[in-house]
Order: C-alpha cells, then sequence, then structure tokens
C-alpha cells in the first residue's frame, strides 16, 4: 500500500461525510470504519469501508496496521441518552476507547480524538470559551469525553502517543438527520416542514455556537495535518445563538417553502448548559484554518437538502 493511510473510525455519520471527501482530495488513501451494514452517507470512490465495532481487537488491529493516521469519530450515545443511563455511556465508550489509545500509541500512528466543545467545559464563566477555560462538565456525556481526553493525555505522557484532541461546536447541515437526540437545527427545520411545534427548554433555549459541518470537517483535517501533538484545539464560529434566534433567522426559509413555525416551551432540562461558544483563534494560529460559510448560508443548505429528504 502506497500514500498515507488515514482510518476514519466513525466515519459513516454526519462529520465524516463531510471529512471523508476532504482527506481523499488530500491524496490520502481512506478507510472508513462504522457500524453500519452500509454507511449512511455516501462515499468517494476509492474509500474502502467496513462494517464493525472497533472494540473488537481481531478487526481493529489489523486496520492499524496498515494505517499511520486515525481520525477516533465513533462514539455510542448521545447527551439524552447518557443523562438516561451514565453507567451505559461509560461502559460503551471509554474500554475500547482507551484499549485503542494503547494499539495506537504501539505502532507509532498519529491520532485525531474528536471530542466535544458543547459538554465538556461545563457552565461558561466567560465567552468565549478558550481551551484554558475550565473543565467541569454536567452531563454524563461530558463527563466521558472529558474522561477520554484525560486518558489520550495519559498516553502521550506515558506511551508517546501522538495525539491531538479536538472540540468543535455544535456542527449542522447538510446530512444530519432530524429527531435523533441532537442537532436542534435539522429538528427545528424537519419539525416545521411536518406541521410540529420546535420545542425550546427555557424561555429563550440555550446559547451556542454553530458550525457549518464542512467547516468543522476542515477544522479536523486542519488538526490533522498541522496540529501540535498533545494540543486540544476548539473548532467553533465563536458566535452565540439562542434557539429562539436561531428559530427567526431559519423561519423566512421555511416560510418560502410555505411551511409554518410553531414554538412549544419546555422547562428547562438540567444537563443543558446555558452558554457555550468556542474561542477557536489557537487553531487558527497553528493550522491557517478559518470557516467558510456563513450561518445564513448554512441554514439555506440546510433547508434545501432536508426539504429534498422530507419530499
Amino acid at each position: 500500500m502506497t500514500g498515507t493511510g488515514c482510518l476514519v473510525i466513525g466515519g459513516g455519520g454526519l462529520i465524516g461525510a463531510h471529512l471523508v471527501p476532504k482527506l481523499v482530495q488530500s491524496g490520502r488513501r481512506v478507510t472508513v470504519l462504522g457500524r453500519g451494514a452500509i454507511p449512511a452517507h455516501l462515499l468517494p470512490k476509492g474509500v474502502t469501508y467496513i462494517s464493525g465495532d472497533f472494540g473488537n481487537h481481531d478487526l481493529i488491529k489489523p486496520l492499524l496496521d496498515a494505517h499511520n493516521e486515525i481520525i477516533h469519530l465513533a462514539y455510542a450515545t448521545v447527551p439524552n441518552t447518557s443523562f438516561d443511563n451514565p453507567l451505559a455511556d461509560l461502559l460503551q465508550n471509554l474500554p475500547p476507547t482507551v484499549q485503542l489509545f494503547s494499539e495506537v500509541a504501539a505502532r507509532g500512528g498519529r491520532l485525531v480524538l474528536v471530542s466535544s466543545g458543547g459538554t465538556v467545559y461545563g457552565e461558561a464563566t466567560s465567552l468565549p470559551i478558550s481551551e484554558n477555560h475550565p473543565t467541569r462538565p454536567i452531563s454524563p456525556y461530558g463527563v466521558t469525553k472529558l474522561t477520554l481526553e484525560k486518558y489520550a493525555r495519559l498516553y502521550s505522557v506515558t506511551h508517546g502517543l501522538q495525539v491531538v484532541c479536538v472540540r468543535p461546536a455544535n456542527a449542522f447541515g447538510e446530512g444530519q438527520r432530524p429527531f435523533v437526540g441532537q442537532g436542534f437545527i435539522a429538528t427545528a427545520m424537519a419539525s416545521a416542514m411536518q406541521g410540529k411545534p420546535i420545542t425550546i427548554f427555557g424561555r429563550q433555549g440555550v446559547l451556542r455556537d454553530y458550525l457549518y459541518v464542512s467547516d468543522v470537517a476542515a477544522g479536523v483535517c486542519s488538526a490533522l495535518g498541522r496540529g501540535t501533538p498533545g494540543e486540544i484545539y476548539n473548532v467553533g464560529s465563536g458566535v452565540g445563538r439562542s434557539n429562539s434566534e436561531v428559530v427567526e433567522a431559519m423561519t423566512p426559509l421555511v416560510r418560502d417553502m410555505g411551511y409554518a413555525i410553531r414554538i412549544e416551551y419546555a422547562p428547562e432540562r438540567v444537563f443543558d448548559v446555558q452558554a457555550n461558544v468556542l474561542d477557536s483563534s489557537k487553531l487558527r494560529q497553528h493550522t491557517g484554518w478559518e470557516p467558510q460559510l456563513g450561518f445564513e448560508e448554512g441554514l439555506l443548505r440546510t433547508r434545501d437538502w432536508l426539504g429534498g429528504m422530507i419530499a
């Protein structure tokens, strides 16, 4: 095998759908490992797809032998389900990922761990949030994500693991399926298109940093190629928008398609931090990454994709 081999674990999902083409364009030989029998999104020509669990030692070891770069996107739960069953969140995600760290370190590979910029910090003491902000997560999902980062750091110090951690903002855009427990924009738009109310928790909802998924993918690529091993990088827009502001921005777009907006307010959820906006200046300085797609254009592309899917 020739060229740089990149294994994308969990690459059949939303971020992977936008990340894998960028990796192929960079000249890498790409393999995607996913849980589904087939990938949820169409993969570029020449990409190998393997169905299986990365916690399966017999499956993962030869893949790691054949690839010198690994991007770890896989995660078995979302914030809602992690809160319902925190023990399952821990057991499904921690042991196989720590084993992955050990195996990659033993082979001298380079690893990008895609963590969570929205949950590891907890309640913000100042905005925007830099990588030096205290990490005090208030959800099992955030606790496990942060624990994975700590183990990555441990293997970096004790086993020489070449690892870069990426903390992305709330990705949205083409390919994001609604009603899966995360992804407010896709779920809100799809709700309007299906005549359902949009649920907002609290008076205005939470304040979040929304970044179009292709820019998230470009940030992961930048961290892989030019990030400094041992570093943590935020990937966000630096702009916070409440749920109410997001709905206000999308209202004319869905009305143009003949749909009405209805909002249903619900009590705040205890595992939702109130504000999360990321400072990505370190990634910019270290790699030259810059987001390319504005929020409004991202909403338009999301609407058109969802409209085609729901129609």
